[in-house]
C-alpha cells in the first residue's frame, strides 16, 4: 500500500543457550533505568531521604514485573495451557502488561515508602512522571517486535510487518497502536513536566502523580480500541479495565488528598490549656487591708464621731 510503513527488524537479538536476548527487553530494562533516574531525580527535589533509594528501586522492579507478567498471563491463559505452562517463565521472550507493571510497581513503592517512614503520595507524585518516560522507552521495543497487534487500517501511517521472526501479522496493515500510547506519554510529560515542581508547591502531595496515571489511563482507554485484545469484560478488553480503574482511583482519591491538606492546615481548636498559655497570667494578688482597732481604740473613735456630729449648743 502506498505509503505503508514497513517493518523488517528481527526482533530477536541473539539466543545465547537458553537465553533469548530480544529489543523487548533491552528497552523494557532502559525503560525501567530511565523511569528510576527521573523518579529519584524528582523525589530528591521533593526532599525525601533516598539513602534507601536502591532498596526501593528493587521492591518496585520487581513487583513490577511480577505484577505486568501475572496480569500478561492472566489475559492470555490459552498460550500457556498445558505443555506451554512453563513459558509462563520466559520473560526474554516478551510478553507483559503495562497496566500490571504499573500496579506492581506501586505495590513496591508502597512497601518501600512503609519500610522507610517517609510518604507514599510523594513516591507517587515522582511515580507519574517517571512512569510517563518508563513508558515511552518501553514501547519502542513493542514496535520493533509487533507483538500488540493493531486493527487493520488505511491511514499513510499504517505499518507492515514483514520480518520472518515477527510477532505481528505478516500481509495486515495495522494501526501502531504502541506508537500511540508512546507519542501519548511524551505528550503528558511534555505538557507536565517542565510545571511539576511548581504544581507540586499548589497541590497536596498525591494529586499531582494521580493526574499523570489518570490522563495516561484517560487515553489508554480509548487507544485501546485501535488494538485486536479479546474483550474480557462486557465487551472491553483488560487494558480498559484497568484503564478505567485508575481514572476512578483518581477520581475518589484526588477530593480526599485535599480534604486531608486542608484539616492538617486548619488551627487547632482552642483548649483550656491552650487558652490559658495565650494570655497574661491573672494576678491574684489580695488587696491590702486596713489594720485591726482594739477594743478601747473603736470606742474612741466612737465617741470622737459622736462629739463632731452633735450640733453646737
Amino acid at each position: 500500500m502506498f505509503l505503508t510503513i514497513v517493518i523488517d527488524l528481527n526482533p530477536n537479538i541473539v539466543r545465547i543457550g537458553p537465553l533469548l536476548l530480544t529489543w523487548h527487553g533491552v528497552f523494557a530494562v532502559l525503560g525501567i533505568v530511565a523511569a528510576a533516574r527521573l523518579g529519584f531525580w524528582l523525589l530528591g527535589k521533593d526532599k525525601v531521604d533516598l539513602k534507601g533509594s536502591g532498596d526501593g528501586l528493587a521492591w518496585m522492579v520487581v513487583a513490577g514485573l511480577i505484577g505486568a507478567r501475572v496480569l500478561y498471563v492472566w489475559e492470555n491463559f490459552r498460550l500457556f495451557a498445558g505443555s506451554q505452562f512453563l513459558r509462563v517463565f520466559a520473560l526474554t521472550e516478551g510478553g507483559i502488561s503495562q497496566w500490571g507493571g504499573l500496579f506492581g510497581a506501586m505495590l513496591g513503592a508502597y512497601i518501600w515508602a512503609r519500610r522507610s517512614k517517609f510518604s507514599y503520595w510523594k513516591v507517587i507524585d515522582a511515580g507519574g512522571a517517571a512512569a510517563m518516560i518508563g513508558l515511552a522507552v518501553g514501547r519502542i521495543g513493542d514496535i520493533i517486535n509487533g507483538e500488540h497487534h493493531g486493527t487493520p487500517t488505511t491511514v499513510p501511517w499504517g505499518v507492515d510487518y514483514v520480518n520472518a521472526n515477527t510477532l505481528g501479522e505478516p500481509g495486515k496493515v495495522v494501526h501502531p497502536e504502541v506508537a500511540y500510547e508512546m507519542v501519548l506519554c511524551l505528550l503528558i510529560l511534555g505538557a507536565l513536566l517542565p510545571f511539576h515542581q511548581r504544581l507540586k508547591a499548589r497541590l497536596p502531595d498525591g494529586v499531582l502523580g494521580l493526574i499523570y496515571l489518570a490522563l495516561y489511563g484517560a487515553g489508554r482507554f480509548f487507544l485501546s480500541f485501535l488494538r485486536t485484545d479479546p474483550g474480557v469484560f462486557l465487551g472491553m478488553r483488560q487494558a480498559q479495565i484497568a484503564s478505567a480503574l485508575m481514572v476512578a482511583v483518581a477520581i475518589i482519591a484526588v477530593p480526599v488528598l485535599f480534604r486531608r491538606a486542608q484539616a492538617a492546615a486548619a488551627p487547632a481548636p482552642a483548649t483550656p490549656a491552650r487558652v490559658e498559655s495565650t494570655h497574661e497570667p491573672l494576678d491574684v494578688t489580695p488587696e491590702p487591708t486596713a489594720p485591726r482597732l482594739s477594743k478601747r481604740a473603736r470606742k474612741r473613735l466612737r465617741n470622737r464621731v459622736a462629739s463632731e456630729s452633735k450640733p453646737p449648743s
